[in-house]
């Protein structure tokens, strides 16, 4: 008897151990996406003891990366992943399942101090392509427009130049344009130079710079649910295949009513309108 409950004591040690040990789950991903999907680990561990996530944002392609190699259990973006991220991914025998979690607008940003409200999808073109250089063209200050860019492991920069540069005609971003590596340093070059314009997810705008119209029409969750804005999107969380376990619990608890106040509270848009 004494050697059985030896042995018990013993699994109970051995199993407590495993459970201390066991990996974390990692979400990379979107930058854009970082704010709540933060949030929304944080609460999610509060209220399941002994869950744990490694969280961090390096981009929408270096999270798709991550899920093909294995080191990402949850890639978060903010574009639908492409054929050849698909590609990559099958190739390692990973099979990516998206799930929206949540709407944006990206919103154009300018200096708080410029005194333009707003563009068309038109003079967006021609101000990141380089055919306009100067604000008085699109009924600003005489002044030379510096465009700030994101860098192209940016999911936000893939939809802009989806949205704006009109993939299918290759259209080219000025060679001018400033690179930000980040949504932080993109509002930060912005907010420092009045001549600048940029673009962001409306969760990330703030006091420090001032969001632009597109086409008369300001970023709202209404507009942005409507599609009636013209630079609204969905923002996802991708798997390796249908997911299992702690992965599925949180997939589940982003999309619920509890994850999409989460969206809600970092200035994103939930999928849903939801009664407060």
């Amino acid at each position: 008897m004494r050697k059985l409950v030896t042995a018990f004591i013993a699994l109970v040690v051995l199993s407590a151990a495993t459970m201390a040990m066991a990996a974390p789950i990692v979400m990379d991903g979107s930058t854009t996406v970082l704010p709540f999907g933060q949030a929304a680990v944080e609460q999610f561990m509060k209220e399941n003891a002994g869950v744990k996530f490694s969280v961090s944002g390096t981009g929408t392609g270096n999270g798709f990366k991550s899920l093909a190699d294995g080191s990402a259990q949850i890639a978060n973006a903010s574009r639908f992943i492409k054929d050849s991220e698909i590609k990559s991914c099958m190739d390692k025998n990973v099979y990516p399942v998206p799930f929206a979690v949540a709407l944006d607008c990206i919103v154009p940003i300018v200096h708080k101090d410029n005194p333009v409200k707003g563009l068309s999808h038109a003079q967006l073109k021609d101000i990141y392509s380089g055919k306009v250089t100067n604000w008085k063209e699109v009924g600003g200050a005489d002044a030379p427009i510096v465009v700030v860019g994101r860098d192209t492991s940016s999911g936000t920069y893939g939809t802009w130049q989806e949205m704006i540069m009109d993939k299918g005609e290759k259209t080219r971003v000025t060679p001018k344009a400033q690179v930000a590596s980040s949504s932080g340093a993109m509002l930060s070059s912005v907010s420092k130079n009045k001549n600048a314009i940029g673009y962001e997810g409306m969760g990330y705008v703030n006091k420090t710079v001032k969001g632009l119209q597109v086409d008369g029409v300001s970023a709202t969750a209404a507009t942005a649910r409507s599609g009636k804005y013209p630079l609204s999107r969905y923002l996802y969380m991708f798997t390796n295949g249908w997911p299992k376990g702690e992965v599925l619990d949180f997939i589940m608890y982003m999309q619920s009513d509890a994850g999409q106040k989460i969206v809600n509270g970092t200035g994103f848009v939930s999928l849903r309108e939801l009664k407060k």
